[in-house]
């Protein structure tokens, strides 16, 4: 490949961790374990603060929407999350494991979209997945195999022999989705999947991870800062400035904040905050 990719260094750290990465193994009661546990997270790049004692958790098979503007420290978390960054202080672990006294059991239960783009233009559809898979120390003949079902999920399996530079933002942005299922996760970051699409484009790849998280039974943590992606139904968490401001279903939050709907409720507490310093109990 001709250019650095991310998101196989998860891949690249859990086997530093102890060996391949065969699919997703049986979590630790995984109906009473988080799918991903942030705990007292605190991150600074020299004198700033990115993020201040962040906690929060995403729930096996939900979908939890991280809402924040830019700047906000989503991507700062997710490079936690997925260990490009060593924590500093606090704790992160998937399904019970620890990101980093057990990354291998920590990492290969988890499947990353990050924000900038890393498919290689040149290769087609599938060999795209082929690397990705080869990265995961998962054998061709499966590798294809996986690759036809993944592709299948996401609408794209008539365009496995496409160049992916003839594909449009949306159908990229589906097959770096796709290559994130391939080692079957069982929780699933998104770090601002819909940046530069169009409005139905946008509207489709929330449709996609929606279903995967009610089919497949998967834990998604989405991250954006466009309101019109929360949905009602949604756990939600707000960060601002590296804080937590608020936590837990989208209704409760709005109706905590006095607002009427999830704009006014995150301007009410951005601006509480900002005002005071504090975060509102």
């Amino acid at each position: 490949m001709g250019h650095h990719d991310p998101a196989a260094m998860t891949a690249g750290d859990a086997q530093r961790g102890g060996g391949s990465l065969p699919a997703a193994g049986p979590v630790r009661d995984p109906a009473e374990v988080a799918a991903l546990s942030i705990a007292g997270v605190t991150h600074s790049y020299g004198k700033r603060v990115a993020l201040a004692d962040v906690s929060f958790e995403v729930a096996p098979a939900s979908f939890t929407a991280l809402l924040g503007l830019n700047g906000a420290g989503k991507s700062t978390l997710f490079s936690l999350i997925t260990r490009l960054f060593g924590i500093q202080s606090g704790r992160i672990s998937i399904f019970g494991y620890d990101i980093g006294r057990e990354p291998s059991e920590a990492l290969r239960r988890l499947g990353v979209v990050f924000q900038p783009r890393t498919l290689d233009l040149d290769l087609s559809v599938m060999q795209n997945l082929l690397y990705h898979a080869a990265l995961h120390g998962i054998g061709r003949r499966e590798a294809r195999s996986r690759g036809g079902e993944v592709l299948e999920r996401i609408d794209l399996a008539d365009r496995a022999a496409s160049k992916v530079r003839d594909l449009s933002g949306g159908q990229m942005r589906r097959l770096e989705i796709a290559r994130a299922l391939l080692h079957r996760p069982n929780l699933l970051l998104l770090d601002e999947p819909t940046v530069g699409l169009d409005v139905k484009a946008r509207a489709d790849i929330l449709k996609h991870v929606r279903q995967l998280v009610a089919a497949q039974g998967i834990g998604v943590l989405w991250a954006t800062h466009l309101f019109d992606e929360v949905a009602p139904s949604d756990d939600l968490v707000v960060l601002h400035l590296g804080k937590v401001l608020a936590k837990g279903q989208v209704a409760n939050l709005i109706a905590k904040a006095g607002g009427n709907d999830i704009n006014s409720a995150f301007i009410r507490l951005t601006e509480a905050f900002e005002k005071t310093g504090s975060v509102a109990p």
